[in-house]
């Protein structure tokens, strides 16, 4: 699998786009790899959160998140757009996501979860899920 990471990778870099639309796509705001501990300093997870900007509201809002399993899903700077992007598998799809900004953070609270009081998981945009039943591998919201 980490050889056709990188090698996936290496093509989509090269052709800059997945003309086969076998990729799923998504753009966002911001990305942030977060390190959640509890009171006595013990890891509870590491997740990988991605946010819109909410101009009204101020403030950035969850779109999704996922955790943090294998190194290959943290966030790789894209020199030549100066973008950040995950890609990785997400269960049978390969998805890639893309934000202008990356931020790390050690918590002792969960900020998925602490942003929920300022936009309900309900109302939350998510990331895009491919249909299976398109046979040209198109993705819908």
């Amino acid at each position: 699998m980490g050889m056709f990471y990188i090698a996936a990778l290496t093509v989509l870099g090269t052709v800059g786009q997945d003309s086969l639309g076998l990729v799923v796509r998504d753009q966002v705001d911001l990305i942030e790899v977060n390190h959640f501990f509890d009171e006595h300093g013990n890891r509870i997870l590491d997740q990988v959160i991605f946010y819109d900007w909410s101009g009204p509201d101020g403030r950035f809002h969850v779109r999704d998140w996922r955790l943090l399993k294998k190194p290959g899903q943290l966030p790789v700077r894209c020199w030549k757009t100066g973008s950040y992007r995950c890609i990785w598998y997400d269960g049978n799809t390969m998805r890639e996501v893309e934000a202008t900004d990356v931020r790390e953070t050690w918590t002792q609270h969960d900020p998925e979860v602490t942003n929920r009081k300022f936009l309900p998981r309900s109302s939350r945009r998510t990331l895009q899920r491919k249909d299976v039943s398109r046979t040209a591998g198109k993705a819908v919201h």
